[in-house]
C-alpha cells in the first residue's frame, strides 16, 4: 500500500469477515487507476494503457527477492502474494516470469474489484487466489514450502501499520519459503519506515529470521521494504550482489542496480 497518493496495504478482517470500511473504491488521475478502502490512502494502482507494470516505487522494489533468486520455474515453488491489493505484483509476475502465482487474500470483494477494473485474470493453471486469512495461512502445514519467494503487504482502510506482524506470523511466512534447512526461500514485506509500528516489525522480523533481515532505504512515500532470507548461507559478496543487480535490471526492468548498492555491505553475511 502507499500513502495517500502517497505507502499502501491490505485488509484487517473484523471477526466475522471483512468489514464494510474495507470496501473497494476507485479513483482515476493522469490515466492511472487507484484502488483505495474507503479512504484516501492508495491499496493499489494500474497504468489504464500498461496494466503489466508497476506504477509504485514500493511494489518494485517488493521484487527486490530477484537479487537474492532465479524465479521459480513452472513446474517449481510458486511466488506468493498476501494481500491482493490491485493486483499489481500478481499482473507483473504473470507478464514476466514462467512461476506459478499464489496469491492470498482475505476480502473476495477486493478479488472481484481487481478482475472488473485492474486487469486480473481468472484462476488457472499458473495462478491462483485463496479467500483467507494470511495469518491463519502461513501456519498451515499445507503451505509449508510452497513458494519460493513471498511479498508481504497487509493493510487495512485506516492504514495503522501491517495487520498481521506477530513473531508466530512471521515464523509462518519463513516456513511457507524454507520447510526445511536446505531450502533457499526469500520474503519481502511492505512497512512504513517512519511508522509506530516499523521497530515492532522489525524487532518480530529479526526474531523469526534470526537476524537475517536487510531494509532497502525508505522511499519518498514513507514505505520501507525488509527482505528476509531463509535456508542456506547463500556465500555471496558484494561484488556478486551488485552483478546480481545488473541482471536483475537487464532482464526485468526494475532497478535492482540501486538495490544492490544499497544491500552491498550486508552482502557478507548472507
Amino acid at each position: 500500500m502507499s500513502r495517500a497518493r502517497q505507502p499502501a496495504g491490505r485488509g484487517r478482517p473484523a471477526a466475522s469477515g471483512p468489514s464494510e470500511l474495507d470496501d473497494p473504491t476507485f479513483s482515476e488521475e493522469d490515466g492511472v487507476r487507484y484502488l483505495h478502502f474507503g479512504s484516501p490512502w492508495v491499496q493499489g494502482a494500474m497504468k489504464v494503457r500498461s496494466p503489466f507494470s508497476l506504477v509504485l516505487e514500493y511494489t518494485r522494489q517488493m521484487m527486490a527477492w530477484l537479487l537474492f533468486l532465479e524465479q521459480p520455474g513452472a513446474d517449481e515453488d510458486a511466488i506468493g502474494t498476501l494481500g491482493l491489493g490491485a493486483g499489481s505484483l500478481a499482473r507483473y509476475c504473470l507478464k514476466h516470469t514462467d512461476s506459478r502465482i499464489q496469491a492470498v487474500e482475505w476480502n473476495p470483494r477486493v478479488t472481484a474489484a481487481c478482475r472488473a477494473y485492474f486487469r486480473l485474470p481468472d484462476d488457472g493453471e499458473r495462478f491462483a487466489v485463496t479467500h483467507a486469512d494470511a495469518g491463519e495461512w502461513v501456519l498451515d502445514i499445507a503451505n509449508r514450502g510452497t513458494c519460493r519467494a513471498l511479498m508481504v503487504d497487509l493493510y487495512d482502510h485506516a492504514a495503522r501499520g501491517p495487520v498481521r506482524d506477530s513473531v508466530a506470523f512471521y515464523r509462518g511466512c519463513r516456513r511457507v519459503v524454507s520447510a526445511h534447512a536446505h531450502q533457499a526461500g526469500v520474503v519481502t514485506v511492505n512497512l512504513f519506515g517512519a511508522h509506530e509500528s516499523f521497530e515492532h516489525n522489525l524487532r518480530n522480523l529479526q526474531e523469526a529470521f534470526e537476524g537475517r533481515v536487510l531494509l532497502l532505504p525508505e522511499i519518498e512515500e514513507g514505505n520501507r521494504v525488509a527482505i528476509a532470507l531463509a535456508g542456506p548461507a547463500l556465500g555471496i559478496d558484494a561484488q556478486m550482489l551488485l552483478a546480481r543487480g545488473e541482471e536483475v535490471e537487464r532482464r526485468y526492468g526494475l532497478p535492482a542496480r540501486k538495490w544492490a548498492r544499497s544491500l552491498a555491505p550486508e552482502a557478507g553475511r548472507l
